[in-house]
Order: structure tokens, then C-alpha cells, then sequence
């Protein structure tokens, strides 16, 4: 049975309460998992895979982005991260919230997990905050050549000019995602390409806390965030004895059907990093911990964290 809390830190911007949410499984914890969510999306919707961790021994914790879930001072500033340096905000805040938890929790693996957005910013974790990590795990992952990255920055800058950064454009937002449900037409919804579970998308669908538009000051640092990832002087500097496990779904748009997710395991491997493991899922889509084949996905997770956590643990004593 898990125990579930709820609490809040002050952001990097200096001005919002970030919402977190820790899962406690009874008895003793052989190690914690941190999430990183990705865009339009928070953290309890990662509620029942804490929960199958939990029973597993592993205390999961997480934290709603800025602009996003409860992490938002008003309704203008949903999709909306920081004035400036917005990027390095996120990245702020999820490294102060492993502060917290290992303040309470010594001594024990610790994981990351980034999904989506949340994966471009775990990879960049990676680069800056690798050493305090035993592992990450990165679902749902891209990549995009620096061109691109820098088109699409340049778009957003030229927009926000006469527009505002606030601004939330559909000309961005084609631009971004247009293309993700093309694969599965004729579609039901909008929002096919999250999974085939028909539940999920619709509960998806559904919830107003995904019922909002990133605002030009999101993409452009969500973009900034997979800009960085296309240098090697950056990847050089992860931890070349990190384990990273990189898993998708083999028809998620995001990583173009598992190519664009191959090409971000090769750039680790090419930066130095021994121990990288590449996943891809036969039919499934984006949300591959919300998909038909969900209890496959979580079983694998849980053999590469009690392969490396033993690992970990082993050489501490």
C-alpha cells in the first residue's frame, strides 16, 4: 500500500511554489525514482506506475513543472515557464527537489526518469548533475538537428517581437506537433498519437490541467532544451560510467517511430557513455507507461533499476 504526500518548494523563478508529490512504499526502500513529466501534462498522472514501484520497493517522487499542474500562480501562467532563462529554471528545480529527497531519504540509488519534454531535460540533467545520479531512464525522446533548433527559436523570438512571449500560436504549435496523429488516420481524437488505450487518451482529453496551449516562452526554451542536446561539448560531460536505458514506443511520432531515439542513444555512446541500452515497443505510441502493453514496459524498468541500484549498492559496501 502506498502512501502518498503532497508538498510544495520555491522555484528558481523566485516567484512560484513548485508542487511536488512523493510515493512511499511500506517497508523498507531500496531506492527512489525521480520523474521529470513531459509538456501539457503532471505528475499524478504517473500515479499508477508509482504505485507498481512502490510495491517493488522504490520511493518515486516528482514535481509538477513550472507552468504546469499546480506549479502555476494563475491561469495566464499555464504553458508559460520564466522570463528569463526559463530552461535552466526546470532544470533548477528538479535538482533542488533531489536535494530534498536525498536530505530525507541518504544513502540510497537514486534514478531519474524523464518522459517527453521532461526527457530532453533529463538528458540535460544528465550533463549537468550526472554525478549525483546512479542511472536515468529516458521514455519518449527525440532528436532534432541544431538547424532545426534554431529555426524554431528563431520563429518564437521573431512571434514574441510583436506579440508578447505569453502569446500562445497556433502557427508554433503546427509547427511543433501538427504532424503527430498523420501516422493513425483516421483518427478519434486530436490526441491519438498519446497511446492506443483508449481510456487514457480520453481521461487525457478530459482533465483541465491538460487543457491549455504552451505559450511562445514554453517552446522556445522546451527547443533551447533540445538545442543544447545536438552539441557534443555538452554530452562529453556526462558521467561516462552513468547507465542510461532509453525506451520508446516504435511508433511514437516524438522520436520518429524510434529513429529520432536511436540517434539520441548514438550521440551518448559517441560522447563516451559505456553503458547505454536502447528500447523500442512494437506498436505502441508516446505514452508507452500508459499504453496496452503498460505492465511489459514497467517490468523492464524495474529489471534495469534493480540491475544497476544492487550495483550501486554493492559497491557502497
Amino acid at each position: 500500500m502506498s502512501q502518498v504526500k503532497h508538498f510544495n518548494y520555491p522555484s528558481a523563478d523566485h516567484h512560484t511554489r513548485i508542487h511536488a508529490v512523493e510515493w512511499i512504499p511500506e517497508g523498507a526502500i531500496r531506492g527512489i525514482l525521480q520523474i521529470s513529466h513531459g509538456m501539457v501534462e503532471f505528475i499524478e498522472r504517473y500515479d499508477e506506475f508509482a504505485r507498481y514501484m512502490n510495491e517493488q520497493g522504490f520511493l518515486v517522487v516528482g514535481n509538477d513543472h513550472l507552468g504546469h499542474g499546480g506549479s502555476v500562480r494563475s491561469g495566464e501562467y499555464f504553458g508559460y515557464f520564466a522570463e528569463k532563462n526559463g530552461n535552466r529554471v526546470l532544470l533548477t528545480d528538479l535538482r533542488e527537489l533531489q536535494r530534498i529527497t536525498q536530505e530525507k531519504y541518504p544513502g540510497l540509488p537514486y534514478f531519474l526518469l524523464g518522459h517527453s519534454m521532461g526527457s530532453f531535460l533529463a538528458r540535460q540533467y544528465l550533463c549537468l548533475y550526472g554525478n549525483y545520479l546512479t542511472g536515468a531512464i529516458i521514455c519518449g525522446t527525440g532528436w532534432h538537428s541544431r538547424l532545426e533548433t534554431t529555426l524554431g527559436m528563431g520563429l518564437c523570438r521573431i512571434i514574441a517581437a510583436f506579440k508578447g512571449w505569453k502569446h500562445r500560436s497556433r502557427f508554433i504549435t503546427r509547427l511543433v506537433m501538427g504532424s503527430f496523429n498523420k501516422k493513425f488516420e483516421p483518427c478519434r481524437t486530436p490526441e491519438d498519437w498519446l497511446s492506443r488505450d483508449e481510456a487514457v487518451v480520453d481521461r487525457y482529453r478530459s482533465d483541465e490541467r491538460t487543457r491549455f496551449t504552451f505559450t511562445l516562452n514554453a517552446y522556445y526554451n522546451m527547443l533551447y532544451s533540445i538545442h543544447y542536446l545536438g552539441s557534443r561539448k555538452h554530452l562529453v560531460k556526462v558521467p561516462k560510467d552513468l547507465p542510461v536505458f532509453f525506451i520508446a514506443g516504435e511508433n511514437d511520432p516524438v522520436g520518429n517511430c524510434g529513429l529520432g531515439v536511436k540517434k539520441a542513444a548514438v550521440s551518448l555512446r559517441a560522447a563516451g557513455v559505456r553503458q547505454v541500452d536502447c528500447r523500442l515497443y512494437p506498436n505502441d505510441r508516446h505514452e508507452i507507461l500508459n499504453e496496452l502493453d503498460r505492465q511489459v514496459v514497467y517490468k523492464d524498468i524495474l529489471n534495469w533499476l534493480l540491475e544497476y541500484g544492487s550495483r550501486e549498492l554493492s559497491v557502497q559496501r
